[in-house]
């Protein structure tokens, strides 16, 4: 068989973006995919943030499927029997298109019909098992006893990439550089989450936890507004939890979630449609190894392109950005006659121009300052708990509110040398 130019592994939004710019190109390109169709096996919290790829993806969002424009931000700290919540909105947010709520079955299928539409063969339940070589070089994909032969290959299949590991170019991922997300989707009408989360038609809100949600170890939970529905989950360190005594079932930190009172009448009368669940990288700037060899790409989370940064967590506008840069270097490295790891190269360049490792290199310190157990545990429980005793009357006196808050900022261990380094640590992150 001639080989094609490029094959892409993963019809995610990093390879659906590689093939759409790809096609412009004239190239002849193929996006295999092991899940049923596009989007069936992408899991998400539910955003992706516009702004970044406004000079990027040009026409090819046009009429996405997006589910609502996030005007409100909160974040909640959980204790084990209290909470407090912060909730932000602004002008500025409900007046430009800053981020938005997606379902990634919707839209990912969506795009993967778009580049049908132009000719791009997307294959779906296609599972690929090797890599092609030739003179060192990858040369394509196997699955089963059908070849592929392609002058590139793009690895866009996700965290677990076993093409990455099979090129050499990413090594096995630590527990502690992972954490697994479950999720579901729950069914609600549009009326009912546009009441209880005081939004209007349109608008949606993006909610975080942490604390008691997790149980106190790292991770925290999620809650998205679409259309109809919202996107809830926990997402919980995997080494975090092998560490724990006793040991923790995850599958269960999601319905304990539920069962909160803060969370009971948010989500009453919601009916469950969809579960599921994805390991996610959590290394950040410091997970990112080679991105290019001879022949082959690595783009989205197949390259550990993710960012969890504490007030908000990023990936699918890398994911999107890569995809893009990805297909750019190609038409570059194909024009000169070079697909070697050299040609390929400017695949590296490209995104260290773009927003995408800027912003990776920017937090590289996020990941460390997250690896304090007092984010999850101890500020969850000390703070919603300061509050609830300042706030507290009864038939004692209460004394002046300055002494109180005063005491009890010195009791909880807040103005401890510890605590004061770990807020001092902040201007690093």
């Amino acid at each position: 068989m001639d080989k094609i130019d490029v094959v892409i592994v993963g019809a995610g939004l990093a390879g659906l973006s590689c093939a759409w710019v790809l096609s412009g190109h004239g190239l002849q390109v193929i996006v295999v995919e092991r899940g049923d169709f596009a989007g069936s096996k992408n899991v998400t919290g539910g955003r992706l943030y516009l702004k970044p790829l406004k000079n990027m993806a040009a026409d090819m969002l046009d009429g996405a499927p997006f589910e609502r424009k996030v005007v409100r931000e909160r974040w909640s700290l959980l204790g084990s029997s209290n909470s407090l919540s912060i909730d932000h909105t602004s002008d500025r947010f409900r007046n430009d298109d800053h981020s938005c709520t997606v379902l990634r079955a919707r839209l990912d299928r969506w795009l993967s019909e778009r580049l049908m539409a132009k000719g791009v063969f997307v294959i779906p339940k296609y599972r690929v098992d090797d890599l092609l070589w030739e003179k060192g070089a990858v040369a394509g994909i196997r699955a089963g006893a059908e070849e592929i032969p392609a002058h590139v290959v793009v690895a866009a299949d996700g965290v677990l990439s076993f093409m990455a590991r099979k090129a050499g170019l990413m090594p096995a991922l630590s527990p502690k550089a992972c954490a697994v997300g479950m999720k579901e989707v729950l069914e609600l009408p549009e009326d009912k989450i546009n009441d209880r989360f005081n939004v209007d038609t349109g608008e949606g809100v993006a909610h975080l936890f942490l604390g008691d949600v997790t149980k106190g170890i790292f991770g925290g939970g999620f809650l998205y507004t679409n259309k109809d529905t919202l996107s809830l989950g926990v997402v919980a360190g995997i080494g975090a939890m092998m560490g724990r005594t006793p040991t923790m079932d995850a599958s269960t930190l999601l319905e304990t979630f539920k069962e909160r009172y803060e969370m009971q009448r948010l989500l009453e009368g919601a009916k469950i449609v969809e579960y599921s669940a994805h390991v996610i990288p959590e290394a950040g700037y410091g997970g990112i190894g080679r991105l290019c060899a001879n022949g082959i790409l690595l783009a989205g989370d197949a390259a550990g392109l993710a960012l969890n940064m504490g007030v908000t967590v990023r990936g699918m506008e890398f994911a999107i950005a890569s995809g893009i840069a990805a297909a750019e270097a190609i038409v570059e490295a194909k024009a000169s006659g070079d697909l070697s790891e050299k040609g390929l190269f400017r695949y590296q360049e490209r995104l260290k121009e773009t927003f995408v490792l800027k912003d990776l290199e920017g937090s590289k310190n996020m990941p460390g300052y997250l690896d304090n157990d007092s984010f999850f545990s101890y500020y969850p429980e000390t703070f919603p708990g300061l509050v609830e005793k300042v706030m507290w009357f009864d038939e004692h006196p209460k004394g002046p509110l300055g002494k109180t808050l005063w005491k009890e900022l010195r009791s909880s261990g807040m103005l401890s040398m510890k605590r004061l380094l770990e807020l001092y640590r902040i201007r690093n992150i």
